[in-house]
């Protein structure tokens, strides 16, 4: 039996779960989520805490067990406490601004960069740090929006300007030999 699967998933209080349409459905003081049910497993609901379990022995019904879990489990956390993601906006000039549903980027292109943001996510800059903080209640969502921030300027090996993650260690690179 899965080490991760066996565990049971606690809901904390204020937090509402329920399955119906073939998802679980988690509402909670962050917001709701919707996670679809992965095949070859069952979900039991009872007294504030859910179990998962597998229908049969086959290996992709194993292999689906830690799996599903995971996925039910990060649903519940979303809505109860929400997930974040920050980045960092390395370059001098390089700066972001929320203007209404977007988000306003100067990453040096000749043109500014207008990023809408996606619904269920709340994205706050810090002006003096250059800080982006992506923020939501479906951890999949924060993490894809936050990538697709970071790959509208990657950041450079060489000087390290660019779009990075807070935590990201790069590994940067020794330009020309000849220019010391």
């Amino acid at each position: 039996m899965s080490r991760v699967g066996r565990k049971p998933i606690e809901i904390p209080k204020g937090v509402k779960a329920e399955v119906r349409e073939g998802a679980l459905h988690v509402e909670g003081p962050k917001g709701k989520v919707a996670q679809a049910l992965v095949p070859g497993t069952d979900l039991e609901l009872k007294d504030g805490i859910i179990e998962v379990a597998r229908r049969g022995e086959t290996g992709p019904e194993r292999a689906r067990h830690g799996l599903a879990r995971a996925l039910y489990a990060n649903a519940v956390r979303g809505a109860a406490e929400g997930f974040s993601k920050t980045l960092e906006i390395v370059g001098v000039g390089y700066k972001a601004e929320v203007k209404g549903n977007a988000v306003q980027f100067a990453l040096g292109y000749s043109h500014p960069i207008v990023f809408p943001i996606p619904p269920g996510i709340k994205i706050e800059v810090d002006g003096k740090t250059n800080r982006v903080t992506v923020a939501g209640a479906d951890r999949h969502l924060v993490g894809q929006t936050a990538a697709e921030i970071r790959r509208l300027r990657k950041p450079d090996p060489y000087k390290g300007k660019g779009v990075k993650y807070a935590n990201e260690v790069l590994r940067r690179k020794v330009g020309k030999a000849g220019a010391k």
